[in-house]
């Protein structure tokens, strides 16, 4: 059960190894582009290439696809990526239903753990598989493998290495069970857990009234998708990449009110080469952005035909 490009590895790598997969679970197929076609998903594609039935119910209680997914008769259900699903589903294999989650359980449950991993500056992450139960996220532990946060990571590049290391981690997973040998054990309780809620353009805006490294990590985390923004001088940035700058010549050279004083959000820029926005301890650095209808570029280029 999947949908996203994420799950695509793990079906792939179960297919790979022999294993029966008898049918597959996914989102209906939803329109897209100008013409708004309906396009599959990443895993009904990757289905049909193996020839695998796909399943695509609006609502997992509907009796019909509850009978139908009965008379599969399958041993065990692998969720990678899906949406929450009612015990009657997930209680139905024999040997049970388990989860693939891109984080260290019980940090970071919820749907974006990618994104805030890196938002919230963590230098280690990774992946975990666990039984499902009544609560998102919380079922027991089952495997887990650990996968650092690299300074230049963003999502993109994490993402990618995630999902090999998950689909990895999802075979191991079966072979345990298949071989009995599983030891699931319950999930540590926090006083103060790290959540890992959905994102909404709402939390995706860009506060300069962060630090630079905070800001800095926050641009990481959301691209390249959804995308941070801001507005800077009632225009909305789409931000791709930023640095911090802390460099004290800044100040020193900077015009009247544009230096260390300046007001947070405030910009400074040689109408050449840089542009730098104030921030709550210093400045921020624009290296890659998206202006409002425009693609993406760096300072120097969009200085060549604009003011900021």
């Amino acid at each position: 059960m999947g949908t996203p490009e994420f799950a695509v590895s793990s079906l792939e790598i179960l297919v790979e190894h022999g294993y029966n997969v008898v049918a597959v679970i996914t989102a209906p197929d939803k329109p897209a582009g100008r013409g708004l076609k309906l396009v599959p998903s990443a895993v009904k594609e990757a289905a049909l290439k193996h020839g695998i039935p796909v399943l695509q119910p609006e609502k997992l209680k509907n009796p019909e696809f509850l009978e139908t997914l009965r008379s599969y008769n399958a041993d065990l259900q692998i969720v990678v990526a899906f949406r929450m699903l009612p015990e009657l589903v997930w209680n139905m294999p024999a040997k049970g239903t388990f989860n693939l989650h891109a984080s260290l359980l019980p940090d970071y449950r919820g749907a974006a753990p990618i994104n805030w991993a890196i938002m919230n500056g963590e230098t280690e992450t990774g992946v975990s598989t666990f039984f499902l139960q009544h609560e998102i996220d919380t079922g027991d532990l089952i495997l887990q493998e650990k996968e650092p946060v690299h300074p230049d990571d963003n999502v993109g590049t994490l993402y990618e290495r995630l999902m090999k290391l998950g689909a990895d981690l999802v075979l191991r997973t079966v072979k345990a069970i298949d071989a009995g040998t599983v030891q699931p054990v319950p999930q540590r309780q926090s006083a103060e857990p790290k959540l890992a809620p959905k994102l909404f353009r709402e939390n995706c805006e860009a506060d300069f009234n962060r630090t630079s490294a905070e800001l800095v990590n926050f641009v990481r985390g959301l691209s390249p998708y959804p995308g941070a923004w801001a507005n800077i001088n009632g225009k909305i940035y789409k931000l791709l990449k930023i640095s911090a700058v802390f460099d004290a010549a800044i100040s020193a050279e900077a015009p009247a009110g544009q230096g260390s004083n300046a007001p947070v959000g405030s910009t400074l820029s040689d109408g050449k080469t840089y542009i730098h926005i104030k921030t709550g301890d210093g400045f921020i650095s624009l290296d890659e952005f998206v202006p409002e209808g425009k693609k993406s570029m760096n300072a120097k280029t969009f200085l060549a035909g604009n003011k900021i």
